[in-house]
């Protein structure tokens, strides 16, 4: 089986070097591997750096775009039965490919492969995020995209791995998602084919000032950039998903964590009307959380009064300012600390493998 690895970057000299060497030091052979770097309009010395790989790395240089650009120019690029997604500020843990590998030999109709990775922060400090045993799932029902939405953050771009043909079927990425991109992908394949979430941890997945999804760090312009990129997310997808063959209620619950993150984004920073708070944050609560026990329920009712009351700046600033107290973080975590993710089964994978796609 040929691999393709497939790498964007975008002004990250400081840390492409360690994602390119965790690629070429996998116990995988160079024969049967590709790895290609998309530089996406560097500024700095990425693509200087990338060049000292040549020629067991392929540059592929273009004007800035965003990921979903990147991947538009990469994915055609990608001459391997797999392609495997890494991101050129996060890195792999050794084996990563020979698993993917492995795991795609053995089940001919698996599209897309997810695993359980640690996050890595500047500090040294670092957190693993698993699932306990291996699933396979396909999202063909309600229930299969309850579980899919709880599922997400095993899909992220260093995570990725989705058979080529199937890949290319999702072209073109919206270019609106500079970056959201891999969502876009991963959420589609999962609709076109049975994927697999490994508990292995495989990527270690950075956490940075410079991170486009998590580094906004109360940034108005980047919250604001975020909060675009995400409406265009559904909104894409909303187009999508019925090309795909998603039944319009898998389609709404796929969209409905998507549409209230996008919504919350919208209220913390132009405002709206006091119930739209509430019914975004009820919409968010249930979806990540509706196993919580009872205590953190009749918490989370009493925390949510004042926005039936405040305008949504109010609220948000105000939660911000006391989730920020020692005092009250203290307080919190020995009364009613903040409940997991809720527990949802993932039901098994049935019928033929890769869908198809109409034309959008």
């Amino acid at each position: 089986m040929q691999l393709s690895v497939l790498i964007d970057t975008y002004n990250q000299e400081r840390l492409i070097e360690t994602a390119i060497r965790s690629v070429l030091e996998q116990d995988f052979p160079e024969s049967e591997r590709e790895v290609i770097v998309v530089d996406d309009g560097s500024t700095d010395r990425t693509a200087e750096i990338v060049r000292r790989f040549e020629p067991r790395v392929r540059l592929i240089s273009k004007t800035n775009g965003g990921q979903g650009s990147a991947f538009n120019t990469g994915i055609p690029e990608c001459r391997g039965d797999v392609i495997v997604f890494l991101d050129g500020d996060d890195w792999w843990a050794p084996g990563k490919l020979r698993r993917m590998a492995e795991v795609f030999a053995s089940d001919a109709a698996l599209g897309m492969i997810g695993h359980a990775f640690i996050e890595s922060f500047d500090d040294g400090a670092r957190k693993t995020i698993s699932c306990h045993d291996i699933v396979r799932s396909q999202v063909n029902s309600v229930a299969a995209a309850k579980y899919f939405r709880l599922s997400r953050c095993f899909f992220g771009t260093s995570r990725l791995a989705l058979r080529a043909e199937l890949a290319r079927k999702l072209l073109p990425v919206p270019e609106a998602l500079v970056f959201e991109a891999d969502e876009y992908l991963f959420t589609m394949a999962a609709v076109l084919a049975p994927f697999v979430i490994l508990p292995e941890a495989l990527t270690h997945y950075r956490i940075h000032a410079g991170n486009l999804y998590v580094g906004t760090g109360g940034n108005e312009a980047a919250e604001r950039r975020k909060e675009r990129v995400i409406a265009e997310l559904a909104r894409a997808m909303r187009i999508s998903l019925p090309a795909a063959g998603a039944a319009v209620e898998v389609a709404q619950t796929l969209l409905e964590i998507v549409d209230a993150e996008a919504a919350q984004l919208r209220l913390k920073l132009d405002g709206g009307w006091p119930w739209e708070t509430f019914q975004t944050e009820r919409t968010i609560y249930r979806v990540q959380h509706g196993d919580a026990g009872a205590k953190s329920k009749l918490f989370r009712t009493l925390s949510m009064v004042p926005a039936l009351a405040l305008p949504p700046k109010w609220f948000y600033g105000g939660r911000k300012w006391l989730g920020a107290q020692g005092w009250y973080q203290r307080a919190r975590k020995a009364a009613v600390p903040v409940p997991g993710f809720a527990k949802v089964a993932a039901p098994e994978a049935k019928g033929p493998g890769l869908g198809s796609i109409e034309d959008k």
